[in-house]
């Protein structure tokens, strides 16, 4: 049975292609999910997460570029904005514990991007989660 990081990581993945410009990705959402296990109520979590945050992306996106000091939003390497998404969805829209947010952010810009994505992430999600 898949965990929440896993669901996670698939929401992330379909983030990352609808940001490089595949809008019909949440076609394909079930035959992904299937394909990586995911199912039931990690099914369900999945589904809403990508669903609230695709609904909610214009909301997020600002709520995140208020939080960029030294960066562009559009600078924003599209695996980091994927993952800084679906935090920042987590935690302004559907309002989930912000520590373990940020923490499941943190461990899939270690597995996901490079080396210095954990931090900038870490720091952004920390701060929407101040404001």
């Amino acid at each position: 049975m898949a965990t929440r990081h896993q669901a996670r990581a698939a929401v992330v993945g379909l983030l990352y292609a609808y940001d490089l410009g595949n809008i019909e990705i949440g076609k394909f959402f079930e035959d992904i999910l299937e394909e990586k296990k995911i199912r039931n109520k990690q099914r369900e979590f999945s589904a809403k997460l990508f669903k609230g945050t695709i609904d909610n992306l214009e909301t997020i996106d600002t709520a995140i570029q208020k939080q960029l000091k030294d960066w562009k939003f559009e600078d924003i390497g599209k695996l980091e904005k994927a993952i800084l998404r679906l935090g920042a969805y987590e935690i302004i829209i559907d309002k989930n514990d912000k520590a373990i947010v940020i923490n499941e952010a943190i461990e899939l810009a270690k597995e996901l991007a490079d080396d210095k994505s954990p931090q900038f992430i870490n720091g952004v999600l920390d701060s929407l989660s101040k404001g």
